[in-house]
């Protein structure tokens, strides 16, 4: 029982932020932090540099970077990092392209890699 309600939380948090990307922007609640991630231009697309900015409320005693880690659930793309700049009192932003998947797989995660954020994730799609 307690791993079928362990499915149904990841099952929502999942749907959640794939239709959120289809909008404007990710949103995750970690704690006492809202984070939202907005990538442009739209559609996000592989193989073109892309502006990925992360709006943190509230964001006290975070530091003037933060790292973004794309990666593909379930395979091996190989480090594909993006640092984030603090650009405002609660946004950051950075650039970065994302690969292009020989397998033709387009669903791929971001990970805001940040201890104080208890690193949240966005899962999303990619036109190729």
């Amino acid at each position: 029982m307690v791993f079928r309600g362990q499915v149904k939380v990841l099952h929502a948090f999942f749907l959640s932020s794939v239709l959120l990307i289809s909008g404007s922007m990710l949103m995750a609640k970690e704690s006492n932090h809202t984070v939202t991630l907005n990538i442009e231009p739209k559609p996000v697309s592989a193989m073109k540099e892309l502006t990925f900015s992360l709006t943190v409320t509230p964001c006290d005693k975070l530091p003037d970077k933060l790292l973004l880690d794309l990666s593909m659930p379930g395979m091996q793309m190989g480090k594909n990092q993006v640092t984030l700049v603090k650009k405002s009192p609660n946004i950051y932003e950075g650039k970065g392209i994302i690969v292009r998947c020989m397998s033709r797989q387009t669903l791929w995660q971001i990970t805001i890699l940040s201890d104080e954020l208890k690193n949240p994730a966005f899962t999303f799609n990619v036109t190729e």
